[in-house]
């Protein structure tokens, strides 16, 4: 079964549709290049619960003031700490009293990007850009985007209802399955409806864009992108008419079809980088093997940045390349089959 797309609309902002009883869909906008989130609410005996919540900015804020009189909310689900998931959450727990329902480690993480703690501040990750060979310009644009988070967040709930792998959540006489995955974020819960056939999936499956899966500078040497493959193999046993509902882009059966697509884009990254890699070579420099296109500004420098170690850091995790630092400077050299240079 192939990728297919079900709706011909989607929603305006402000407004919900309804896909599947008691599912209805949200798009709200994005002030990035990633121009929407969905956002999904499910009816919750007399009120709603909502999947994910939009970026903490006036433009959203009167879009929900638009809904919430007709869709009164009971519960946010958050899939994971990202802005355009948990920006809004902290001001509509002040607008309506729904608790945050969370997983540990997205909350945690939420907390500590918001406060700058330690390496999982904007400083620690230009650092670590730096050290994979970046120029001095890059360096000084992304040090300006510093606070980005911030911006695009309300402080987050002091207190939050963990979620499990594993978990049923039961929403309106309905069980939602909490699905966790790894390597986009620490701890991302995807939801399964068995009754409904659907699959909330968050940013682990998105329908023609690829998941950004990047290193980060409290796990710099991790292999963030193995456990995101690992991961997606994990919703492989849904049946096949299964309705994928995605944080971007528009909802679309044909799951296993896209996990296969996303195996062959990322071992094609893969091979592009073996072949690319026949001296020793920063991060910096492979970039433009896997990302072709211009890389206009600060953001879409980061995320090429971060994908391109993640994809380096897998490769060495599979003894197909090393790296080592020389002055301050991480150079990769590829491994023949004995793991020798």
């Amino acid at each position: 079964m192939q990728v297919t797309y079900p709706y011909d609309f989607s929603p305006e902002p402000g407004t919900a549709r309804e896909i599947v009883p008691g599912v209805h869909w949200v798009r709200m906008p994005l002030p990035f290049a990633l121009d929407h989130i969905n956002l999904w609410l499910l009816q919750d005996g007399p009120g709603w619960t909502v999947v994910d919540t939009g970026v903490a900015l006036d433009g959203l804020k009167d879009c929900w003031r638009k809904l919430l009189p007709v869709y009164p909310l009971l519960r946010q689900i958050v899939t994971h700490w990202h802005p355009d998931h948990i920006g809004l959450a902290g001001w509509l727990q002040q607008e309506t009293g729904a608790p945050l329902w969370i997983t540990e480690s997205e909350y945690l993480t939420a907390q500590m990007v918001y406060a700058q703690i330690g390496s999982f501040g904007n400083a620690p990750m230009v650092e670590m850009f730096r050290q994979h060979g970046l120029d001095a310009q890059r360096v000084e644009e992304m040090k300006k985007v510093s606070g980005t988070y911030q911006r695009n967040c309300s402080p987050a709930p002091l207190g939050y209802r963990r979620m499990f792998d594993g978990e049923r959540i039961d929403v309106g006489g309905r069980a939602w399955r909490v699905m966790v995955g790894h390597g986009h974020s620490p701890e991302h819960a995807a939801l399964y409806c068995d009754e409904l056939r659907v699959l909330i999936s968050g940013d682990m499956l998105l329908p023609r864009i690829t998941t950004n899966v990047s290193a980060r500078p409290s796990t710099p040497d991790g292999n963030l992108l193995g456990l995101f493959l690992d991961s997606i193999t994990r919703f492989e046993p849904l049946p096949q008419d299964t309705l994928v509902l995605p944080s971007h882009g528009a909802p679309f059966r044909g799951l296993h079809a896209r996990i296969a697509a996303l195996r062959e884009h990322h071992q094609g990254r893969f091979a592009a980088l073996l072949a690319a890699i026949d001296h020793p070579m920063t991060a910096a420099e492979l970039v433009p093997v896997i990302f072709s296109r211009p890389l206009d500004d600060a953001f879409q420098a980061m995320f090429a940045m971060g994908e391109t170690i993640a994809h380096l850091n897998y490769l060495e995790h599979k003894q197909q390349i090393a790296g080592s630092e020389s002055n301050g400077i991480i150079r990769f050299v590829k491994l023949n089959s004995s793991g020798e240079k």
